[in-house]
């Protein structure tokens, strides 16, 4: 692993690293905040799924969340959204979303994306294993978080893995990409048509086939432009009440889908986690 950059911020230290990853058989970059600490002591890690188009950078520059890692002693871990690098095939057309900073968090089956669309295995087995390696983290006290497309693999990841999570959280998920443009291009791109193939990655699916969790806090912006077409949060609220799964669902007037809804709220769920990870 390799130290891209370090600054202090709040009493803790932000860094930057690169390694060569198995997974996607390419170079990943990732953000790790460690908050001031006793030495020897152990802590409990917070994971931030970013969403299309972004890098680790965007919630690192705009999340506003080091404050409030620093007093209520949370590691906050940030992953890119996809592969990159020489030889990693993109959208054919250059969309934004699809490929490069459209992982998705899926294990890709289709070719081109095959070899190096491995997201899912990226952010659940290898850098969580390097993270326990490298920092002083509490991996048996981790919480998940994300925004939009980053929420809908936070989801997706606790749903499947409900041991793993103690809290759970999004900002404006997709709740449902299997039936919305976003996730159903994404889904045959990387997966095929094979629906089946589909149904481990959508939120909906797995809460309706018996995936729980303890309790779950989404935030939604009522002016997001993404609201009635590819978020669909009310699908969230009904199968969260069909399956008593305790949800709290919050809709903000006025705010929309952007990092200044996000560092609004960031302190909110980091609390949120803290008090679970406790």
């Amino acid at each position: 692993m390799e130290t891209v950059s370090t600054s202090r911020a709040f009493g803790g230290t932000q860094g930057i690293y690169r390694h060569a990853s198995t997974s996607t058989g390419t170079t990943m970059t990732f953000a790790v905040y460690v908050p001031p600490h006793e030495a020897g002591a152990r802590l409990p890690v917070v994971w931030f799924l970013s969403g299309l188009t972004c890098t680790h950078a965007n919630v690192t520059d705009k999340g506003e969340y080091r404050r409030a890692c620093a007093e209520l002693g949370l590691i906050f871990v940030a992953p890119d959204t996809s592969p990159r690098g020489e030889g990693v095939p993109d959208d054919p057309a250059g969309a934004y979303d699809f490929g490069l900073g459209a992982g998705f968090y899926v294990d890709a089956t289709q070719q081109p994306y095959a070899q190096h669309y491995r997201m899912w295995s990226y952010v659940t087995d290898e850098l969580p294993a390097l993270v326990a390696e490298h920092f002083p983290a509490d991996m048996e006290r981790q919480g998940i978080t994300g925004h939009s497309m980053g929420g809908h693999g936070a989801l997706t990841i606790a749903l499947r893995q409900p041991r793993r999570f103690r809290s759970i959280s999004a900002f404006a998920p997709i709740v449902a990409p299997s039936r919305v443009p976003w996730g159903a291009k994404a889904f045959t791109g990387y997966l095929g048509s094979d629906h089946g193939a589909w149904a481990h990655y959508d939120a909906i699916t797995l809460i309706k086939r018996g995936a729980r969790v303890g309790d779950l806090l989404v935030d939604q912006g009522a002016a997001d432009e993404f609201l009635a077409d590819q978020l669909l949060p009310e699908l969230l609220q009904e199968a969260c009440e069909a399956a008593g799964v305790p949800l709290t669902f919050r809709l903000q007037p006025g705010y929309d889908h952007s990092y200044n809804f996000i560092s609004t709220f960031m302190a909110d769920h980091l609390a949120w986690h803290a008090e679970r990870l406790r």
